[in-house]
């Protein structure tokens, strides 16, 4: 039972999530998305076990909740809470691959100073997670179209002041950079 109000507990704060996702997305289509994939986790709770996890994730300080006086209730992410959200969601992140190459690269390229090398260091292994290659040592290079995905991650390690995004139309060691990404261009 205390295995199944965690993962009650883990979809309220990925709902929760959601919600502020939807305040960032930029299209009616994202929107659309974001509202389908919350009807589906919504969908899939019962009211009990969704009553249960709440009062849990209350008493562990990851939500605020608040009634109304004319019975609506308020739920809210704390700080602790929106942190264990974003855990979740970029341990799930993937890059979607089109069906077309654009034949635009894509470079993350950071200095971020010694006094933030766990960030720095951390921002490098998610980079290669989400299929990156590293490109020069603090230069990372992917084909497909990211730039949700790495505001997300920059803003995720707070190092945005020393990160840069790039799209670039042609590289000389192009072709080096196709067979390293064979698999995903379709080249194989």
């Amino acid at each position: 039972m205390a295995r199944l109000r965690s993962v009650l507990g883990r979809k309220i704060l990925l709902l929760c999530l959601g919600g502020l996702t939807l305040g960032l997305a930029g299209s009616p289509r994202r929107y659309a998305a974001i509202l389908r994939h919350m009807r589906r986790e919504l969908r899939a709770l019962e009211y009990e076990d969704l009553a249960n996890a709440i009062r849990s994730l209350y008493r562990s300080k990851l939500i605020n909740f608040q009634e109304g006086v004319d019975g609506t209730a308020t739920i809210t992410l704390t700080d602790r809470g929106e942190r264990r959200a974003l855990t979740y969601q970029i341990s799930k992140m993937r890059i979607k691959l089109p069906a077309r190459w654009d034949g635009k690269w894509r470079l993350v390229m950071f200095d971020i100073p010694e006094r933030f090398k766990k960030a720095r260091d951390a921002l490098r292994a998610r980079l290669k997670q989400i299929g990156f290659r590293e490109f020069q040592r603090s230069v990372f290079i992917h084909p497909f179209e990211c730039k949700n995905e790495i505001d997300f991650i920059i803003e995720f390690y707070q190092v945005r002041p020393w990160v840069r995004y790039a799209i670039v139309d042609s590289i000389d060691n192009e072709f080096h950079l196709k067979q390293k990404f064979r698999h995903v261009l379709g080249l194989v």
